[in-house]
């Protein structure tokens, strides 16, 4: 079994999230809502604001035990660094999850810079890349 779950606070995640619902057989939802079964992968997103990601996250994270959750691939866009992954991916490991060696993000945008994005080459890559996880 699969799960979808992210934070968007601007849309970006959701619409990624959205974007792998039929792929992964999963219906996306945000972190506010736990995980109710264990589930073989954990597709989990953000975005970063002030150069973090949003402490629903964090809490969703503490939340998992290896035990419940067996791998989790990790996505996301941003606008100003380079991803929100290491973030997450480090919260995860420390919680001894296992995180997948592939993670994607794309660009994301924050007014006029990368006005736009995620865009639908974003998300097609995007889809892309979550067949690969497959």
């Amino acid at each position: 079994m699969n799960a979808i779950r992210y934070y968007s606070k601007f849309g970006h995640s959701k619409q990624m999230a959205q974007a792998i619902e039929e792929l992964v057989g999963s219906k996306a939802a945000t972190v506010a809502e736990p995980l109710t079964e264990p589930v073989d992968t954990l597709y989990l997103g953000a975005g970063v604001m002030l150069g973090k990601v949003n402490s629903a996250v964090t809490d969703f994270i503490n939340s998992l035990t290896s035990e419940v959750v067996k791998q989790v691939v990790l996505f996301g866009s941003c606008a100003i660094i380079d991803s929100p992954v290491p973030q997450m991916r480090k919260a995860l490991e420390a919680k001894g999850i296992k995180v997948s060696d592939k993670s994607f993000t794309c660009k994301g945008s924050m007014g006029p810079i990368h006005a736009g994005h995620p865009n639908k080459t974003d998300i097609d890559n995007f889809r892309k890349f979550v067949q690969s996880t497959i």
